[in-house]
């Protein structure tokens, strides 16, 4: 049976007293675009000392500037546009063809955008929180400093000396430009910024790290996310197609290991999966199928003197995936394959092509499916510490079974189960009172899941909520918000109200959520 509560959380304040708190979020306000389906707001950035909020819009390739007087009063102040990032002394080599990411700190907006020559390498240009160019690099007054192939995330470490810049290097028309991972380091300030773009070349990389066949690790590897440690020493960089992370030393920097992620069994208690959307019901229930957990997005935490980080795993596939029913399965491993493979069983499940086969006889021994429908906990060496099970899975089908494993575009039922579930895609975590949570974003159904992880090998799951309304059309603001993509927690001390906030980017809605974090706190004797 699946319990839905709020815990009562003690944190012993000093010796004498102790601060019992209660924690669930609460919607507060929404800042709308008005634009459907079109990345019209994904990642999302704060700065305390003007209360406002960075959004990326791929749409407009801008970032919208929101005001926030207050949580319930989302306003557009201004736009940092793309087209006018490299407008001073501008050379052919760099030309804007996107922005994909956005952080800020101590007033210095950073953004990542990708080349229009989508060959070639991006940038990171910076801006005041008005929005106004930073002009300080080199002769020419540039605002922007080359890092690698297409950035795809950017994000300033918790001093604000140094930025960790993601650089996907997907393939493109002609080539396939290497992944890289570019520090930027802000120790002496803007003006004398260096950057220095790392490529996995030399670097040891775990024998089960996925490299597709006929490419090298240094084409291969993608990196998506990034999250430094709290003392800005170390960071890890989600390679979510590879199943795995990069680990970095920022004090060199260098990449010091590529670490494999391992797989999910889904044949085991609790980690069960619904894997058919044509068998017209909530089915989960344990498979003979491995979970690669290819996580998104990812968070960072020191409790008790451990350092930990935090994954959304959605899984992403690169063309490579295939239907169970559409692959030979070895008949002694699998004796019941024509049962298996039917559509109501695992027969839709989309599962890797290039991995299962390990005797390369041409049928398929093990079966690995994208993602692990969890979000996950992990030491600073890259091994598991707790993992969410099937608890997505479970809580969404207890509290809204109507609409199971729903689409992000429309409202449906069970339709994303042959694929990757709810999808986890990104992640923040919030210190409140000492107390650690972790508020993970559910791209496809929708809402955010609230865990207290502060005992790290007994996370406490709190509460899920989806601003979604599932019975209104998905393109009118009714609907809510859809596709939650970017997520960052805002403390009590950096907030306009002495509240903690999560603030939360929705792609397919195009709509900006600010939701409260509730809590109450009583103060009594030990």
């Amino acid at each position: 049976m699946i319990r839905i509560m709020i815990l009562s959380l003690f944190l012993a304040l000093s010796t004498n007293l102790v601060a019992q708190a209660e924690i669930e979020l609460k919607t507060a306000g929404t800042f709308e675009t008005g634009i459907f389906d079109e990345s019209a707001a994904e990642i999302v950035a704060h700065d305390p000392e003007t209360q406002r909020i960075f959004v990326v819009n791929a749409n407009d390739s801008v970032v919208d500037i929101l005001d926030m007087p207050s949580p319930n009063a989302l306003k557009r102040a201004k736009g940092i546009s793309g087209n006018t990032i490299l407008q001073i002394n501008v050379s052919d080599d760099f030309a804007n063809g996107g922005i994909n990411s956005v952080d800020v700190k101590d007033g210095v907006v950073a953004v990542a955008v990708e080349n229009e020559d989508e060959c070639a390498n991006g940038f990171v240009a910076f801006y005041d929180a008005d929005g106004n160019s930073l002009n300080v690099f080199n002769a020419n007054s540039e605002n922007f400093l080359e890092v690698g192939n297409l950035p795809d995330a950017v994000k300033f470490s918790n001093d604000g000396k140094k930025i960790i810049v993601a650089n996907e290097g997907e393939p493109c028309d002609t080539e396939d430009p290497p992944g890289s991972i570019s520090i930027i380091d802000l120790s002496s300030g803007l003006a004398s910024a260096t950057v220095t773009t790392m490529g996995f070349a030399g670097v040891p990389i775990d024998p089960d790290v996925i490299i597709h066949p006929g490419k090298s690790p240094e084409e291969d590897l993608e990196p998506e996310f990034s999250a430094f440690s709290p003392d800005g020493t170390q960071a890890f960089v989600t390679l979510q197609e590879a199943n795995a992370f990069a680990i970095i030393d920022v004090t060199g920097p260098s990449i010091t290991q590529v670490v494999s992620l391992g797989f999910k069994d889904h044949d085991t208690a609790n980690n069960g999966i619904d894997a058919s959307d044509r068998d017209d019901a909530i089915n989960i229930q344990q498979w003979p199928v491995y979970g690669m957990y290819m996580p998104d997005g990812i968070a960072s935490y020191k409790v008790s003197g451990n350092q930990y980080y935090v994954t959304a795993n959605e899984g992403d596939a690169r063309d490579e995936d295939d239907r169970v029913k559409d692959l030979t399965l070895d008949p002694t491993v699998f004796p019941d394959a024509a049962t298996l493979q039917m559509d109501e069983n695992l027969g839709r499940l989309q599962v890797s092509t290039i991995l299962g086969d390990p005797d390369d006889d041409g049928d398929f021994d093990e079966l690995y499916a994208y993602g692990s429908r969890s979000f996950t906990i992990w030491d600073v060496n890259g091994n598991l510490v707790w993992d969410s099970a099937d608890d997505f899975e479970q809580i969404t089908a207890a509290l809204n079974p109507d609409y199971f494993n729903s689409d992000n575009d429309e409202s449906t039922f069970d339709t994303r189960s042959e694929a990757k579930g709810p999808e986890p895609e990104n992640v923040a975590i919030g210190d409140i009172y000492g107390q650690y949570y972790a508020f993970i974003a559910l791209e496809r159904v929708g809402g955010i899941m609230v865990y207290n992880i502060t005992d790290p090998n007994n996370p406490e799951f709190l509460q899920y909520l989806n601003n979604r309304d599932f019975e209104a059309d998905p393109e009118s603001p009714a609907a809510g918000d859809l596709g939650p993509e970017g997520i960052i927690f805002i403390p009590a001390e950096d907030s306009p109200t002495a509240q903690p906030l999560v603030i939360v980017g929705n792609e397919v809605s195009g709509t900006t959520t600010a939701y409260r974090v509730k809590f109450s706190k009583k103060n009594k004797k030990k």
